[in-house]
Protein backbone atom coordinates (compact mmCIF):
# COMPACT_ATOMS: atom_id res chain seq x y z
CA UNK A 1 0.00 0.00 0.00
CA UNK A 2 1.82 3.71 -0.90
CA UNK A 3 1.00 6.26 1.44
CA UNK A 4 0.47 9.39 0.02
CA UNK A 5 4.15 11.34 -1.04
CA UNK A 6 5.68 8.42 0.67
CA UNK A 7 7.19 8.01 -1.82
CA UNK A 8 1.02 5.69 -1.14
CA UNK A 9 -21.97 5.39 -13.56
CA UNK A 10 -22.87 1.89 -13.67
CA UNK A 11 -22.26 1.56 -17.35
CA UNK A 12 -25.56 0.72 -18.55
CA UNK A 13 -26.46 -3.00 -19.76
CA UNK A 14 -27.24 -2.81 -23.81
CA UNK A 15 -30.90 -3.90 -23.55
CA UNK A 16 -31.18 -7.58 -24.84
CA UNK A 17 -33.63 -8.48 -27.59
CA UNK A 18 -33.79 -4.75 -29.43
CA UNK A 19 -33.40 -6.24 -32.27
CA UNK A 20 -30.79 -5.94 -34.82
CA UNK A 21 -30.29 -5.11 -38.54
CA UNK A 22 -33.40 -5.31 -40.65
CA UNK A 23 -34.96 -7.04 -37.64
CA UNK A 24 -38.51 -6.31 -36.78
CA UNK A 25 -39.83 -4.34 -34.04
CA UNK A 26 -40.29 -6.47 -30.85
CA UNK A 27 -41.87 -6.42 -27.18
CA UNK A 28 -38.78 -6.70 -24.95
CA UNK A 29 -39.97 -5.73 -21.44
CA UNK A 30 -40.03 -8.88 -20.18
CA UNK A 31 -36.53 -9.07 -20.62
CA UNK A 32 -34.87 -5.81 -19.88
CA UNK A 33 -32.81 -6.74 -16.78
CA UNK A 34 -30.49 -10.24 -17.18
CA UNK A 35 -30.18 -11.19 -13.73
CA UNK A 36 -25.77 -10.33 -13.44
CA UNK A 37 -27.48 -6.72 -14.19
CA UNK A 38 -27.37 -3.84 -11.07
CA UNK A 39 -29.49 -1.46 -11.10
CA UNK A 40 -28.13 2.32 -10.76
CA UNK A 41 -29.43 2.85 -7.59
CA UNK A 42 -28.16 -0.67 -6.05
CA UNK A 43 -25.01 0.51 -4.87
CA UNK A 44 -24.32 1.75 -1.28
CA UNK A 45 -23.82 5.49 -1.63
CA UNK A 46 -22.06 7.07 1.83
CA UNK A 47 -23.25 10.26 3.21
CA UNK A 48 -21.44 13.08 4.04
CA UNK A 49 -19.70 13.09 7.63
CA UNK A 50 -19.80 9.40 8.41
CA UNK A 51 -17.19 8.01 11.05
CA UNK A 52 -14.97 5.84 9.58
CA UNK A 53 -12.08 3.36 10.72
CA UNK A 54 -8.75 2.35 8.63
CA UNK A 55 -7.05 -1.20 9.19
CA UNK A 56 -4.94 -2.65 6.70
CA UNK A 57 -2.29 -4.48 9.13
CA UNK A 58 -3.27 -6.95 11.89
CA UNK A 59 -6.39 -8.03 13.00
CA UNK A 60 -9.64 -6.12 12.54
CA UNK A 61 -10.85 -4.90 15.36
CA UNK A 62 -14.68 -5.20 15.41
CA UNK A 63 -14.85 -3.16 18.48
CA UNK A 64 -13.74 0.19 17.02
CA UNK A 65 -16.95 2.52 17.23
CA UNK A 66 -17.13 3.97 13.73
CA UNK A 67 -19.91 3.39 10.67
CA UNK A 68 -17.18 2.39 8.21
CA UNK A 69 -14.42 -0.28 7.96
CA UNK A 70 -12.41 0.25 5.27
CA UNK A 71 -9.67 -3.02 5.53
CA UNK A 72 -7.69 -5.08 3.18
CA UNK A 73 -9.35 -7.19 0.67
CA UNK A 74 -7.39 -10.14 0.52
CA UNK A 75 -6.37 -10.69 4.33
CA UNK A 76 -10.32 -9.75 5.56
CA UNK A 77 -12.36 -13.13 5.97
CA UNK A 78 -15.71 -13.45 4.72
CA UNK A 79 -16.60 -14.08 9.01
CA UNK A 80 -15.29 -10.59 9.41
CA UNK A 81 -17.74 -8.71 7.10
CA UNK A 82 -20.42 -10.47 8.15
CA UNK A 83 -19.51 -9.40 12.05
CA UNK A 84 -19.15 -5.82 11.29
CA UNK A 85 -22.67 -5.82 9.27
CA UNK A 86 -24.58 -7.39 12.22
CA UNK A 87 -23.15 -4.40 14.09
CA UNK A 88 -24.73 -1.52 11.75
CA UNK A 89 -21.39 -1.30 9.97
CA UNK A 90 -20.51 -1.07 6.34
CA UNK A 91 -17.37 -2.35 4.75
CA UNK A 92 -14.71 -0.94 2.43
CA UNK A 93 -12.17 -3.78 0.60
CA UNK A 94 -8.89 -1.91 0.09
CA UNK A 95 -7.06 -2.91 -2.94
CA UNK A 96 -3.92 -1.90 -4.78
CA UNK A 97 -5.45 -0.99 -8.51
CA UNK A 98 -2.72 0.70 -10.06
CA UNK A 99 0.24 -1.85 -8.35
CA UNK A 100 0.92 -5.26 -8.11
CA UNK A 101 2.08 -6.85 -4.85
CA UNK A 102 4.49 -9.60 -4.10
CA UNK A 103 2.40 -11.91 -2.41
CA UNK A 104 -1.16 -11.51 -3.01
CA UNK A 105 -2.61 -14.96 -4.24
CA UNK A 106 -2.83 -13.18 -7.79
CA UNK A 107 0.28 -12.31 -8.31
CA UNK A 108 0.73 -14.61 -11.33
CA UNK A 109 -2.21 -13.27 -12.95
CA UNK A 110 -0.20 -10.00 -13.86
CA UNK A 111 1.61 -10.10 -17.24
CA UNK A 112 5.40 -9.44 -17.15
CA UNK A 113 4.42 -6.99 -20.36
CA UNK A 114 2.47 -4.74 -17.57
CA UNK A 115 4.38 -4.71 -14.99
CA UNK A 116 6.73 -1.61 -14.19
CA UNK A 117 9.03 0.28 -11.57
CA UNK A 118 9.39 -0.08 -8.02
CA UNK A 119 6.81 1.85 -5.91
CA UNK A 120 9.32 4.60 -3.98
CA UNK A 121 9.21 3.28 -0.36
CA UNK A 122 7.49 0.06 -1.39
CA UNK A 123 10.19 -2.46 -3.00
CA UNK A 124 7.98 -5.62 -3.36
CA UNK A 125 5.19 -3.39 -5.13
CA UNK A 126 5.28 -2.35 -8.70
CA UNK A 127 3.65 0.03 -10.90
CA UNK A 128 1.18 -1.62 -13.23
CA UNK A 129 0.76 -0.07 -17.33
CA UNK A 130 -2.45 1.30 -16.90
CA UNK A 131 -2.98 1.48 -21.08
CA UNK A 132 -3.72 -2.32 -20.81
CA UNK A 133 -7.08 -1.64 -19.67
CA UNK A 134 -8.02 -5.02 -21.60
CA UNK A 135 -5.46 -6.69 -19.28
CA UNK A 136 -6.37 -4.99 -15.85
CA UNK A 137 -9.73 -5.10 -16.54
CA UNK A 138 -10.06 -8.61 -16.22
CA UNK A 139 -8.17 -8.50 -13.09
CA UNK A 140 -9.70 -6.02 -11.55
CA UNK A 141 -13.54 -7.85 -12.21
CA UNK A 142 -11.74 -11.00 -10.50
CA UNK A 143 -10.84 -9.40 -7.28
CA UNK A 144 -14.17 -7.48 -7.31
CA UNK A 145 -15.69 -10.49 -7.72
CA UNK A 146 -14.07 -11.88 -4.50
CA UNK A 147 -15.16 -8.66 -2.79
CA UNK A 148 -18.84 -9.27 -3.52
CA UNK A 149 -18.40 -12.91 -2.60
CA UNK A 150 -17.04 -11.84 1.41
CA UNK A 151 -19.81 -9.23 1.53
CA UNK A 152 -18.19 -5.98 1.03
CA UNK A 153 -19.94 -2.43 0.35
CA UNK A 154 -17.50 -0.53 -1.53
CA UNK A 155 -13.94 -0.60 -2.44
CA UNK A 156 -11.09 1.36 -2.55
CA UNK A 157 -8.82 1.25 -5.13
CA UNK A 158 -5.24 2.36 -4.48
CA UNK A 159 -2.28 3.54 -6.46
CA UNK A 160 -4.37 5.62 -9.04
CA UNK A 161 -2.10 8.82 -9.72
CA UNK A 162 0.55 6.73 -11.72
CA UNK A 163 1.03 9.15 -14.66
CA UNK A 164 2.32 11.20 -11.63
CA UNK A 165 5.24 9.12 -10.57
CA UNK A 166 8.17 7.31 -12.04
CA UNK A 167 6.21 4.08 -13.07
CA UNK A 168 8.86 2.34 -15.98
CA UNK A 169 5.49 3.56 -18.60
CA UNK A 170 5.17 7.12 -20.28
CA UNK A 171 1.55 7.77 -18.79
CA UNK A 172 -0.58 10.58 -19.65
CA UNK A 173 -3.22 12.63 -17.61
CA UNK A 174 -5.90 10.98 -20.18
CA UNK A 175 -4.51 7.45 -19.52
CA UNK A 176 -4.84 7.55 -15.77
CA UNK A 177 -8.57 8.98 -16.44
CA UNK A 178 -9.34 6.55 -18.44
CA UNK A 179 -8.02 3.87 -16.19
CA UNK A 180 -9.94 5.66 -13.06
CA UNK A 181 -12.87 5.69 -14.68
CA UNK A 182 -13.34 1.94 -15.73
CA UNK A 183 -12.38 1.23 -12.09
CA UNK A 184 -15.19 3.01 -11.59
CA UNK A 185 -17.59 1.76 -13.89
CA UNK A 186 -16.42 -2.18 -13.25
CA UNK A 187 -17.05 -1.74 -9.52
CA UNK A 188 -20.59 -0.16 -9.87
CA UNK A 189 -21.58 -3.31 -12.33
CA UNK A 190 -20.36 -5.75 -9.30
CA UNK A 191 -22.22 -3.34 -7.42
CA UNK A 192 -20.07 -1.75 -5.30
CA UNK A 193 -19.07 1.62 -4.58
CA UNK A 194 -16.19 3.20 -5.24
CA UNK A 195 -13.53 5.44 -3.76
CA UNK A 196 -11.38 7.96 -5.43
CA UNK A 197 -7.56 7.25 -3.37
CA UNK A 198 -5.53 10.70 -3.38
CA UNK A 199 -5.47 11.99 -6.80
CA UNK A 200 -6.38 15.30 -6.27
CA UNK A 201 -5.48 16.95 -9.52
CA UNK A 202 -8.40 15.32 -11.16
CA UNK A 203 -10.92 15.31 -8.45
CA UNK A 204 -12.97 18.01 -11.04
CA UNK A 205 -12.99 15.19 -13.62
CA UNK A 206 -13.46 12.35 -11.73
CA UNK A 207 -16.42 13.68 -8.67
CA UNK A 208 -19.31 12.24 -11.23
CA UNK A 209 -17.35 8.67 -11.09
CA UNK A 210 -17.04 7.86 -7.79
CA UNK A 211 -18.82 7.74 -4.65
CA UNK A 212 -16.48 8.62 -2.16
CA UNK A 213 -12.87 10.16 -1.69
CA UNK A 214 -10.12 8.26 0.24
CA UNK A 215 -6.78 10.58 1.56
CA UNK A 216 -3.95 10.77 3.24
CA UNK A 217 -1.98 14.05 4.51
CA UNK A 218 -4.54 16.92 2.85
CA UNK A 219 -3.95 19.02 5.88
CA UNK A 220 -0.53 18.73 6.42
CA UNK A 221 0.05 19.08 2.58
CA UNK A 222 -2.23 22.01 2.78
CA UNK A 223 -4.30 20.17 -0.31
CA UNK A 224 -7.69 19.71 1.81
CA UNK A 225 -9.80 22.30 0.04
CA UNK A 226 -9.08 20.61 -3.43
CA UNK A 227 -11.16 17.62 -1.36
CA UNK A 228 -14.19 20.35 -2.23
CA UNK A 229 -15.95 19.41 -4.96
CA UNK A 230 -16.85 15.48 -3.40
CA UNK A 231 -18.45 17.37 -0.38
CA UNK A 232 -20.20 19.40 -2.56
CA UNK A 233 -21.85 16.53 -4.69
CA UNK A 234 -22.87 15.47 -1.30
CA UNK A 235 -20.02 12.53 -1.02
CA UNK A 236 -17.44 12.06 2.12
CA UNK A 237 -14.13 12.48 2.31
CA UNK A 238 -12.40 10.00 4.26
CA UNK A 239 -9.35 11.75 5.53
CA UNK A 240 -6.20 10.48 7.48
CA UNK A 241 -3.27 12.03 8.90
CA UNK A 242 -0.24 10.50 10.09
CA UNK A 243 2.08 13.57 11.36
CA UNK A 244 -0.22 16.02 12.40
CA UNK A 245 -1.61 16.44 16.02
CA UNK A 246 -5.27 16.55 16.23
CA UNK A 247 -5.17 20.01 16.85
CA UNK A 248 -3.36 21.13 13.75
CA UNK A 249 -6.05 19.22 11.63
CA UNK A 250 -9.33 19.13 13.44
CA UNK A 251 -10.74 22.58 13.11
CA UNK A 252 -10.21 22.66 9.09
CA UNK A 253 -11.81 19.57 8.87
CA UNK A 254 -15.21 20.22 10.39
CA UNK A 255 -15.39 23.31 8.45
CA UNK A 256 -14.59 21.36 5.04
CA UNK A 257 -16.79 18.39 6.68
CA UNK A 258 -14.37 16.07 6.37
CA UNK A 259 -14.35 12.53 7.96
CA UNK A 260 -10.85 13.10 9.78
CA UNK A 261 -9.34 10.30 11.88
CA UNK A 262 -5.39 10.10 12.94
CA UNK A 263 -3.73 6.85 12.29
CA UNK A 264 0.28 5.65 12.30
CA UNK A 265 1.66 4.89 9.56
CA UNK A 266 1.23 0.56 9.62
CA UNK A 267 -2.30 1.35 9.59
CA UNK A 268 -3.25 -0.78 12.40
CA UNK A 269 -6.56 -0.85 14.56
CA UNK A 270 -5.20 2.40 16.60
CA UNK A 271 -7.20 5.50 15.55
CA UNK A 272 -7.42 9.10 16.88
CA UNK A 273 -10.76 11.27 16.21
CA UNK A 274 -11.56 14.72 16.25
CA UNK A 275 -13.09 16.24 19.81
Amino acid sequence: MALRHAVLALSLVTLAGCGGAGGGARDVSAHRTAPATVQAASWWRPKVGVSWQWQLSGKVDTSVKASVYDVDMFETPKSTVTALHGKGRKVICYVSAGSVEEGRPDHASFPKSVIGKKLDGWPKERWLDIRKLDVLQRIWAKRLDQCRAKGFDGVEPDNVDAYQADSGFPLTAKQQLAFNRMLARVAHQKGLAVGLKNDLDQIPSLVKDFDFAVNEQCAEYEECATLKPFITAGKPVFHAEYNLPLSRFCAESKRLRLSSIRKTLDLTAKRQTCP
